[in-house]
């Protein structure tokens, strides 16, 4: 018999919700495996802060507002119940995570303080040290999962799952000295993140490479929502990667967006992908390569915003006085795995939540702070159905797309995925194939696309792949085959999906249409 119940994928706060959840609230046996260490995952850089309607008698803010909100930045796709799930279940969480002793920013009279984002109509975010949200949250959770979990295994590079009769009984690992191990499990949990390395600029860590909807393509796997990837548009124009991220609560605070003329040209507290095409399409007719964020109006900003302020100074930047250079970054995958709203993907035994995961949450587009939300809901809505007994998937959230797509919410449209790719044998340098990997996808497929940048988009994958050896078990490879293969799944998406939408815009189908109003699944016949 395997000798774990749960084995945990990621250590961000979706995996850590989990396993901590796992092991006090239903004595399973959880093991996690990580990429790098606990710590180093992209929830650690969330900055903005977590959304939660957490109520008080003077507060003019509910659930319905938080979920017509989301609504709103999803951009028709959102399935209901799960954005329902989301903001009713959140604030419960919210409060769990601070009986772990995460300690949220409060003022003087000891209310939480809270900011407006883009995209939300009321101040409910909450942050920590004023921009170190993701962090706070993170060093919570690991003190706790530290005291709960029976296996953690740190710079553990997982590069398939384990099948046995079409269901996933574990994962396959590399640890740090190279030396190949099989940790069984009766159940897997997929909280490995997203893809933001697939663009040049990006403000994910360099380990965020999309391995885990990789991993469960490979295994069979549906995936839904590929084409939308979300830019965050405030990230600092510097050479430092992952790029320095300007929280989105800057300019909930009064930032102002301006051009090269210093004018301003969008209003800052509209949803991300309406902001990102603002400045693309601004910094094209301006022939620049970047746009400014002025803060200087701020007040207290290094004490607001500590970790922005230390991140400004290193590269002698002073936001009370200087404008921010900024440009479009990479930000959030939208898409993944789909699940139902217990996380159960369409292999039995293997789970998924976070953004490795479409839920049905995000719909086209991620509402700001929504995503450590999604995370500490959805994590342990999965542990949850797995004490529980649960077996397979439900026609509920996204996978009501995949079960029963004509009697779906939001009506589903079946793509092939990518064919296994055919990896060559030429010897390259997988530091120079992983540029030409980013810089094809930034290229062609990144805010702004059309037919014939996706097209060549498509063929500049299909000859990398002939530089990528097939033998090779260098993780730097594995990350690159892990790239190329989402890439190819996102221009298939994209090109498909003949109009604008979201964090979907297609310079050759510039409307939003009625007719696509589906979510597109790739699943293999």
């Amino acid at each position: 018999m395997p000798a774990l119940d749960l084995l945990v994928i990621g250590s961000g706060v979706s995996g850590l919700s989990a396993a901590v959840r796992a092991g006090s609230a239903h004595r399973l046996r959880v093991g996690v495996i990580t990429k790098g260490q606990l710590h180093q995952t992209t929830t650690r850089w969330a900055q903005g802060g977590v959304a939660a309607v957490l109520g008080g008698t003077d507060d003019p803010d509910s659930t319905d507002l938080h979920m017509a909100d989301t609504l709103s930045a999803g951009a028709g796709l959102c399935d209901i119940d799960a954005v329902r799930v989301l903001v009713d279940e959140g604030p419960v969480r919210v409060s769990d995570l601070i009986a772990m002793g995460a300690i949220f920013d409060r003022d003087h009279e000891g209310d939480y303080m809270k900011a407006r984002e883009g995209g939300h109509t009321q101040a409910r975010i909450l942050h920590a040290r004023g921009d170190a949200t993701g962090a706070e949250i993170e060093r919570a959770l690991v003190v706790a999962v530290h005291d709960t979990a029976a296996s953690l295994v740190e710079h553990a590079f997982a590069d398939s799952l384990l099948m046995d009769n079409g269901a996933c009984v574990g994962v396959r690992y590399q640890d740090a000295n190279g030396t190949l191990h099989e940790m069984e499990a009766r159940n897997v949990l997929l909280a490995a993140g997203g893809a933001g390395q697939l663009y040049s600029v990006t403000t994910n860590p360099v380990e965020a490479t999309g391995d885990g909807i990789a991993m469960a393509l490979a295994a069979g796997a549906a995936l839904g929502d590929t084409e939308f990837v979300q830019f965050h548009p405030t990230a600092l124009h510097h050479e430092a990667m992952p790029r320095p991220l300007l929280s989105e609560a800057l300019r909930g605070h009064g930032a102002l967006l301006r051009d090269a003329n210093r004018e301003r040209f969008v209003d800052e507290l509209e949803p991300r992908d309406v902001v990102s095409r603002a400045m693309m399409r601004t910094m094209i007719e301006q022939a620049e390569e970047h746009l400014w964020l002025d803060a200087t109006g701020l007040e207290d900003f290094a004490v607001r915003f500590p970790t922005i302020h230390r991140s400004l100074e290193l590269v002698g930047l002073d936001a009370t006085t200087d404008l921010l250079p900024i440009a479009p970054a990479a930000h959030y995958t939208c898409g993944g795995v789909i699940t139902d709203l217990r996380g159960a993907t369409t292999v039995p035994g293997l789970w998924a939540a976070g953004e490795v995961a479409c839920s049905g949450v995000h719909g086209a587009n991620r509402l700001a702070s929504n995503s450590l939300l999604e995370g500490m809901v959805f994590g342990p809505r999965a542990v949850d159905a797995i004490a529980a007994g649960a077996v397979g998937p439900e026609p509920t959230g996204a996978m009501r797309t995949v079960l029963t797509p004509d009697d779906a919410r939001v009506t589903g449209r079946r793509l092939d995925p990518p064919e296994p790719p055919r990896w060559g044998s030429v010897d390259s340098d997988p530091a120079k194939v992983r540029r030409a990997v980013q810089a094809s996808m930034t290229r062609g497929a990144g805010v702004l696309r059309d037919r014939q940048s996706l097209a060549t988009t498509a063929a500049e994958l299909e000859e990398l792949i002939s530089h990528v050896p097939a033998q090779d078990s260098d993780p730097a490879w594995l990350e690159i085959r892990n790239l190329i293969t989402l890439g190819r799944a996102v221009v298939i998406a994209a090109a498909s999906r003949e109009e604008s939408r979201g964090a979907h815009t297609r310079d050759d189908f510039p409307a939003t249409s009625d007719d696509w109003m589906l979510r597109q699944v790739m699943v293999r016949a």
